[in-house]
């Protein structure tokens, strides 16, 4: 049943609702869509930190960025947005961010001044925050953070205007990937409600062998990451999720490719996120033009 269509059925029944149990009630409504467009759900690349001052006539991924959020503004009334980011580790327990003003986080150390001059000034969105400790009580609240270099860089041109109030939710750095995954299904709910869930990493972030290239001046790809970009991609649009549930062992180059869980599992959570009737697109899929790092984001619709 459609929400409008339960709540004129509502609107015709005796006034007296004795017989039912005003918390069963609220619970009820609460699992029932929401007026209006079910949201999309991101997996996005945060960027290479060396291009947080560049503008989006430089740097074409932060223009596909943005042009994906005036389009997304126009389709859907965003109530709040949730980042998962690679930057945001916290052990054995998973947390949401409650905090009404996310103050911004320079997690990025030794650079020029000028990457220390950018700012995002965004709010937070403690209702939201604390629906999704709610719906999954493992989940521990905290005030103790804000939005890292995982998210607003990301963010700044997403929603330039910092108009959408955001908030992070951390990473279980020790959980196995389908703890991530069932995580990410688990908020399916959300999507009825307005809330823009993004997980923010790289599919492929070998930072060892990036600075090994990089910190000599050399900054063409290894040969490898197109190999391993290509079956990424066609296990996502196969729906093979399995797949990369197991990334470790899937493919020879997964270990090499994600040495470290961080920037890898915040797109379980987007998978997560996914019914069986959405449609993934890739909206950014430039060629792997850094060594050990992919930009390739996508979208999912329902």
């Amino acid at each position: 049943m459609e929400r409008k269509d339960f709540l004129k059925l509502l609107s015709l029944a005796p006034l007296s609702m004795s017989t039912m149990n005003l918390q069963s009630f609220a619970r009820l409504t609460d699992e029932l869509p929401t007026e209006g467009k079910r949201m999309p759900v991101l997996f996005t690349s945060h960027g290479n930190p060396m291009d947080i001052p560049m503008s989006r006539e430089e740097r074409p991924f932060w223009n596909k960025l943005y042009e994906l959020g005036t389009s997304l503004q126009k389709e859907c009334e965003v109530r709040a947005a949730v980042v998962i980011s690679a930057h945001w580790c916290t052990g054995d327990t998973t947390y949401v961010n409650t905090a009404p003003s996310q103050k911004q986080i320079f997690d990025y150390y030794g650079f020029p001044e000028e990457y220390y001059e950018v700012y995002y000034n965004a709010k937070g969105s403690p209702e939201v925050a604390q629906e999704i400790s709610g719906i999954i009580p493992s989940v521990k609240e905290t005030t103790e953070w804000g939005l890292d270099h995982g998210a607003w860089p990301m963010l700044m041109h997403l929603f330039p205007d910092a108009n959408v109030p955001v908030f992070e939710l951390s990473i279980a750095y020790n959980a196995k990937p389908d703890y991530h995954y069932e995580l990410g299904e688990q908020l399916k709910a959300l999507r009825n409600k307005g809330v823009l869930i993004i997980g923010s990493g790289s599919l492929i972030h070998n930072l060892p062998l990036a600075m090994k290239k990089m910190g000599s001046g050399d900054m063409t790809a290894y040969g490898w990451e197109e190999e391993y970009d290509a079956w990424l991609k066609k296990q996502i649009e196969e729906r093979n999720f399995s797949e990369l549930l197991n990334y470790e062992e899937s493919h020879k180059l997964g270990k090499l490719a994600a040495p470290t869980p961080d920037h890898f599992v915040p797109v379980l959570y987007s998978l997560g996120l996914t019914d069986a009737t959405d449609e993934i697109e890739f909206f950014y899929e430039a060629p792997v033009e850094l060594p050990a790092f992919s930009e390739r984001s996508f979208i999912i619709r329902s």
